[in-house]
């Protein structure tokens, strides 16, 4: 059975970290600096209190009331999160009685970050073709502003909070097609948060800072800049390419590009790598920032609404990031 997404919506906290905001706090930078480099100019950033299932419910209530879904037509919910409410129970149990889904539905959480929009998409389409759910919602929502440490200017420039609601079905909009998906977990703590988790349960206190002052600690999110970035120069041409051979298409036939929208820089070195067209490639990060797993989902659900993706349109999705952890499929447009 053919699975299809049916509607997409999303949620951004009302709380802002501009440039203009940020460059108070770090005045060797400058707005332009930033704005040119990063390509982000805003990023929502959630509120003390407020979590990525509370976003994830917004996100949800936001696509029931856009598109008139009633919660009783819902039998499984996938939830991707890295900062879970708690270690357990699962999120998406949470949020299967929050949303009134009824209670024949299947829910669970899996952690992942940049790919896990569409090892979301695979699982979704696994449970529909084998005839386990009918109507998956797949929620993504992540907070890494409270990963961040206050003079981390690098990762706060890039990092903002949100979260997607995406409806997959036996029909719908997009019919999702093949998948080519891969990992290399010899890259695990080139992007990580060791302590607070079962191998280090407790704060490690090993703050340090370097020569240009960037704080440096077990107990927030570290992310080596320079790997990440060859590591994604190295896997996304093999993925575009395995995911093309995945679907009996060349390049060229591809309408529309939307790759996790990690920052401007490293999207434009990666369009140019790949000889893809400017008007094929799109952007969706000025206004918020990266959202981790909610990228594609926010850029998709934008494409659609400017008419930048029209029916009959080859859409190639491709997330790569954390774990090391890469995935790429094509949704044709109906």
């Amino acid at each position: 059975m053919q699975a299809y997404i049916k509607h997409i919506s999303y949620y951004l906290p009302e709380n802002k970290l501009t440039n203009e905001q940020l460059i108070q706090e770090f005045p060797e930078w400058t707005v332009e600096k930033v704005a040119s480099k990063i390509g982000i100019s805003t990023r929502h950033i959630a509120t003390k209190d407020e979590t990525s299932a509370d976003m994830a419910y917004k996100a949800a209530t936001n696509l029931f009331t856009e598109h008139n879904i009633q919660p009783s037509e819902i039998d499984f919910i996938l939830f991707c999160t890295q900062s879970p409410d708690y270690f357990l129970p699962t999120s998406a149990c949470i949020l299967q009685q929050r949303l009134g889904i009824p209670q024949h539905a299947g829910a669970l959480d899996f952690n992942l970050g940049c790919s896990g929009y569409i090892y979301g998409l695979s699982l979704a389409k696994g449970l529909i073709s084998a005839s386990i759910a009918h109507n998956v919602l797949l929620l993504t929502a992540e907070t890494y502003s409270k990963f961040l440490h206050p003079m981390d200017k690098a990762n706060r420039t890039i990092f903002g909070d949100g979260a997607s609601a995406t409806l997959i079905g036996s029909e719908g909009i997009a019919a999702i097609q093949n998948f080519s998906l891969g990992t290399d977990g010899g890259g695990y703590d080139r992007l990580i948060v060791k302590s607070r988790g079962m191998r280090h349960p407790d704060s490690i206190g090993n703050l340090v800072f370097d020569e240009k002052n960037n704080p440096k600690s077990s107990d927030y999110l570290y992310m080596d800049g320079t790997e990440i970035f060859n590591f994604t120069l190295d896997v996304v041409p093999n993925l575009i390419q395995n995911t093309l051979v995945a679907n009996h298409l060349k390049q060229e036939q591809i309408d529309q590009f939307i790759f996790h929208q990690a920052n401007k820089y490293m999207l434009s070195y990666l369009r140019k790598k790949l000889q893809i067209p400017e008007d094929k490639f799109y952007y969706f990060l000025e206004s918020v920032g990266n959202t981790v797993s909610s990228t594609i989902p926010i850029a998709l659900k934008e494409a659609m609404h400017d008419s930048t993706i029209q029916s009959n349109h080859n859409v190639l999705l491709a997330g790569f990031g954390v774990g090391y952890s890469w995935g790429g499929t094509i949704l044709k447009f109906l």
